[in-house]
């Protein structure tokens, strides 16, 4: 089986305009950017619930802390938001407003929450649907752990952004391409 697609900043941009045109966009905008900023997998963000994410003084978290039950792996592990992320969230929020803490992050058009394996179609028909093809749910993952290897972050870092407990696991995320290439080239 092949791996997923690694997004380019081309077909982000294609997909977050397509999302940008169809119903619940804000929320499908933000599961999109948690993934990609984020290296949660699919059913790591379908499990998120608002007080995972946010404070009680309704402010973003730098910080999430998945409970082993979160996580495929069974092991906790912290999770950690960059400040675009945090003020993607906070717009989202700004809308669920009559949201409680134990609620899902993220709900399907039902009010219900995401199953992992509903949020990966869901994924796997908009990435579809807005014509890139070869991308999924893990799509958002390993470009996750591309992009900060092309931006010289050490694989040891990235195994554990992603949670894995193995650095072959991670480099086998890393989709190496012409420009990072060359990028190492004009090092030398």
């Amino acid at each position: 089986m092949s791996q997923a697609k690694t997004l380019t900043s081309t077909e982000l941009e294609q997909v977050l305009n397509y999302i940008a045109a169809q119903s619940y966009s804000q929320r499908n905008r933000v599961m999109l950017l948690t993934g990609l900023w984020s290296g949660m997998r699919v059913g790591e963000i379908s499990s998120l619930t608002i007080s995972d994410v946010m404070n009680p003084d309704r402010s973003v978290k730098a910080e999430v802390r998945l409970t082993a039950e979160q996580t495929k792996g069974r092991q906790p592990r912290t999770v950690f938001l960059p400040q675009k992320l945090r003020d993607e969230l906070a717009a989202y929020m700004a809308l669920r407003t009559d949201a409680k803490p134990e609620h899902p992050l993220f709900v399907t058009a039902g009010r219900k929450r995401f199953s992992a394996n509903v949020m990966a179609q869901h994924f796997h028909y908009l990435f579809k649907k807005a014509g890139i093809a070869g991308a999924s749910s893990h799509s958002m993952r390993r470009s996750f752990i591309t992009n900060l290897a092309a931006k010289g972050i050490g694989v040891r870092v990235l195994a554990s952004l992603a949670g894995h407990r193995s650095i072959a696991v991670t480099q086998r995320y890393i989709d190496v391409n012409d420009e990072m290439k060359r990028n190492a080239v004009e090092l030398i």
